[in-house]
């Protein structure tokens, strides 16, 4: 097949990408590097907004792109909002992408309407990023996603692309569920939720990992993504870490990476025991996936559901939170107490990559969904 991956999210577009072409396939992605992270990408498609040409630039530059852009079986978009422009004048291009190609597959991997939307009214979860239990999220970044989405050109175009396109990928247990609950019927007769499939985030196994734990300090690694802190837990995780800092000096050692490239958060990371991510998420995200696969035990989601999904029934390597300061305390202060455990969740959660999660796996899983558009 030939392959157009648009957009980027942590690196999951030019992770399928390396699986799809050992598998044979031509791929080429475009994409602006997901910003600051700045993922590799065969079109850069990266906007300069720090001077006041910059939309007019990257106007020009996707132009000359679009050439580029025609002819694939298959275009996957990583979210509706899959160009840097306002989303009024996506569109076109959608329409444009939608005539020169086959099949077109949209990404269910983060904020869109569906997710707000639905989140914020059905309430599938329990809690998560607009919800505690019946309650509605009312932090400011909650709201600031509810006044984008909801009402505006965003959610029509959501609406529009996924009535029209022919394949929803939905990546975590999440967004399947969220989905899940769309039953408006589209042209050709199928609901939208009848087009999704779940299909796990794909990551590339690195050659050496650690199982083993020799003592010492617990190294715990904090991510931090720039001004989504609070949107994500990361400020309560980080302040229970710190405290717990303080209650054991000698037996913890923190790490904290800020608002930094992909390559270099992946150095940062690199000999930690323990990762800190997601206490509104019901399941491993594409930083936490990846330190698993690193034999780094993630504290963050790791609901049932997330287990349920992909009919894992032996490996539990995640040790899942609250999301709370006192169960993030409680479950950290565990295994500060506990080493023994470390060895043993390290191997399951290298374990849990390989079963669930190999980009080769995920690549196939993927070119099973293609083909049966």
């Amino acid at each position: 097949m030939k392959i157009l991956l648009l957009g980027e999210y942590s690196n999951v577009h030019n992770t399928l990408a390396k699986g799809l072409r050992e598998l044979g396939h031509q791929v080429t992605v475009a994409s602006d590097g997901d910003s600051w992270k700045n993922y590799p990408r065969d079109i850069d498609l990266k906007r300069d907004r720090s001077q006041r040409s910059g939309r007019l630039s990257f106007i020009w530059r996707l132009l000359k792109a679009l050439p580029k852009m025609r002819g694939y079986d298959i275009v996957q978009i990583i979210n509706p909002m899959f160009l840097e422009l306002k989303a009024e004048r996506i569109m076109p291009f959608y329409r444009y992408l939608r005539r020169h190609n086959r099949k077109i597959v949209m990404g269910a991997y983060g904020m869109d309407y569906y997710w707000v939307s639905i989140n914020s009214d059905i309430m599938p979860l329990r809690y998560g990023d607009f919800n505690f239990g019946n309650s509605i999220r009312t932090d400011a970044e909650a709201q600031l996603y509810r006044n984008e989405w909801i009402g505006t050109a965003k959610e029509k175009l959501n609406r529009d692309i996924a009535l029209d396109c022919d394949g929803i990928a939905a990546g975590l247990y999440e967004y399947w569920a969220t989905y899940n609950q769309v039953h408006t019927v589209c042209p050709d007769g199928r609901e939208i939720r009848d087009k999704m499939r779940f299909i796990p985030f794909p990551i590339v196994m690195p050659e050496i990992y650690r199982t083993s734990f020799y003592g010492g300090p617990l190294k715990l690694f904090v991510g931090i993504s720039l001004g989504r802190s609070a949107y994500k837990g990361t400020d309560i995780m980080l302040r229970a870490a710190q405290k717990l800092k303080e209650k054991y000096p000698d037996r913890l050692e923190l790490r904290i990476a800020q608002g930094v490239p992909f390559e270099e958060y992946k150095r940062m990371m690199e000999g930690s025991d323990a990762i800190l991510d997601q206490l509104y998420s019901y399941t491993p995200s594409m930083n936490s996936l990846l330190a698993m696969s690193k034999g780094i035990i993630v504290i963050g989601g790791g609901e049932p559901e997330n287990y349920e999904i992909i009919n894992e029934k032996e490996l539990r390597p995640i040790i899942n939170v609250e999301p709370n300061e006192e169960s993030v305390y409680h479950e950290l202060e565990q295994l500060i107490l506990h080493p023994e455990r470390i060895p043993e969740l390290k191997r399951q959660s290298v374990e849990y990559i390989r079963r669930h999660h190999d980009y080769l796996k995920v690549a196939a899983e993927y070119l099973d969904f293609y083909s049966k558009l």
